[in-house]
């Protein structure tokens, strides 16, 4: 991806210390302590212009959202939509929201063991060639990486438009062991499913008819044990 970013974006970002982390690897271990509070973590990995993790971190104030991206750009982009998201709370910056510039790659550089509760990976790029199946972010090598920054608690919550990126998703998740739930092959098949928030590709891909496809991987074993009990309350098994 190719971003052409306003000048001064650089210094720009550098202001917002209150939304924006340049220096993301200093707070590992520690992103509770920024936030001020133990709340659960939540983490969008690749969030591009920030619509989704600006409106969930609106929507659920009893927990904390880090946005991540590796582009300048996006993350003032999203810096703008964070604050845009709080616009009518008396507030001067979004209190459970924090945008970290960032490589994917180095996830387990930034994020102590067991420090996340949830990890969203939102129509992230396809790679649909085989010879870069390894940079896709459900295959197995980062599914380890998640594993381990993932608490008691943790699941993976993974959408996409792919179809070829949803199946390999689907297989590396059974692979790995991870009970996957709530799967879905058209999330909005009876029109936008105000339970989840849209992010700005899905929201576009939406409008153009075609289908979102939706799953969840549960990894902590706290989370697997809950699952388990919701299954056996619906279904007696």
């Amino acid at each position: 991806m190719r971003l052409r970013g306003r000048k001064g974006i650089r210094e720009s970002l550098e202001e917002q210390q209150d939304i924006v982390v340049l220096n993301p690897k200093e707070y590992k271990g520690k992103w509770s302590s920024l936030f001020g509070n133990d709340r659960p973590i939540h983490v969008e990995f690749g969030m591009g212009k920030g619509q989704f993790i600006s409106q969930m971190s609106y929507r659920n104030q009893e927990i904390n959202f880090i946005g991540v991206d590796m582009y300048d750009e996006l993350i003032r982009r999203a810096s703008e939509k964070g604050r845009l998201a709080w616009a009518e709370e008396e507030v001067e910056s979004p209190p459970n929201l924090q945008l970290a510039l960032m490589n994917i790659e180095n996830v387990e550089d930034v994020f102590e063991e067991g420090e996340l509760e949830r990890i969203y990976l939102n129509f992230s790029d396809p790679w649909p060639k085989k010879k870069h199946g390894r940079r896709r972010l459900t295959h197995p090598r980062f599914l380890d990486k998640y594993v381990r920054i993932l608490n008691e608690r943790g699941e993976i919550h993974f959408k996409t438009d792919s179809v070829s990126l949803f199946q390999f998703s689907l297989n590396a998740f059974a692979d790995y062991g991870l009970q996957m739930t709530n799967i879905s092959l058209d999330l909005h098949a009876e029109g936008p499913n105000e339970e989840f928030v849209m992010t700005e590709y899905e929201s576009k891909f939406y409008s153009q008819g075609m289908n979102i496809h939706r799953c969840e991987a549960i990894v902590g074993q706290e989370a697997l044990e809950r699952y388990r009990k919701q299954r056996l309350s619906k279904y007696g098994v």
